[in-house]
């Protein structure tokens, strides 16, 4: 993992604002939503990759017993301005997913991977960064993983507008045969289908309880969800709510919420 890139990326972009657009927060939304839907008030959780602290703040203000780990040293500096304003108390330290050994084993009831498993780009570093969550999970708690999905980024990166971009993907050997993306560090993002990440479930020993499209068709219609009335954009919540569990949709989402027990 090339950490160069992650760490310039995120010193120039503004993960707070990205999760208050209305299009950004269907993903909070639904993300809270199955948080919430599986583990009670009261149990303890590790923010892995937890950035400025969206997610940790709002399960601490919720309730539950909240550690956060970063690689980032902006984004810790940005956490611990928001810590002030909202008055949570949250451990934050700097660390890297792939090395969560300063945790017990099975000492925690859920563990989030909102962000990790977006910028590793070899099995062998995503696997590693699975097994060390299921290594500080509890028998019974939940893994909540989340992934970039493939097919959101060709439909709407490399075909938008002209289709000029796929045009250059393909001659510059960025997506195979059938369509894949192939990442590289100063890509930032890896791509994922959903065969890919059920290989990794197979070889992690991790058991999916469900798995569910986190912002689904938010990205195809951002301008026009960010311009809903109050009522449409509550309707659009209940609408994305009632289909985000459906299998044959999760190939489309821009973002997947892999939720995951031991075997």
């Amino acid at each position: 993992m090339k950490t160069s890139y992650i760490k310039e990326y995120y010193n120039n972009y503004n993960e707070d604002q990205r999760t208050k657009s209305r299009h950004g927060s269907v993903e909070f939304i639904t993300n809270m939503k199955y948080i919430r839907d599986f583990l009670p008030a009261g149990a303890s959780i590790l923010d892995v990759g937890a950035g400025t602290g969206v997610y940790s703040m709002a399960l601490a203000m919720d309730g539950y017993h909240v550690r956060a780990i970063e690689l980032v040293e902006h984004n810790i500096e940005v956490f611990r301005a928001n810590l002030k304003e909202c008055g949570a108390e949250i451990p934050v330290e700097q660390g890297n997913a792939m090395d969560l050994s300063r945790f017990p084993d099975e000492s925690f009831d859920g563990v989030l991977l909102f962000g990790p498993l977006y910028h590793l780009y070899t099995e062998e570093e995503k696997l590693l960064v699975l097994s060390e969550a299921k290594r500080v999970l509890k028998p019974d708690g939940r893994l909540f993983a989340a992934y970039c999905m493939n097919e959101a980024t060709i439909i709407h990166y490399c075909f938008q507008g002209d289709g000029s971009n796929m045009l250059d993907c393909l001659t510059k050997g960025m997506v195979t045969a059938d369509y894949h993306c192939i990442s590289q560090p100063a890509d930032l993002f890896e791509m994922v289908r959903l065969e890919d990440i059920d290989r990794l479930n197979q070889k992690a020993g991790l058991e999916r309880v469900k798995i569910v499209a986190s912002d689904l068709f938010s990205i195809y219609i951002r301008d026009q969800i960010d311009s809903f009335s109050d009522a449409a954009y509550h309707a659009y919540i209940n609408y994305h709510l009632s289909v985000c569990e459906r299998g044959d949709l999760i190939g489309a989402t821009n973002h997947s919420l892999d939720i995951l027990r031991k075997k």
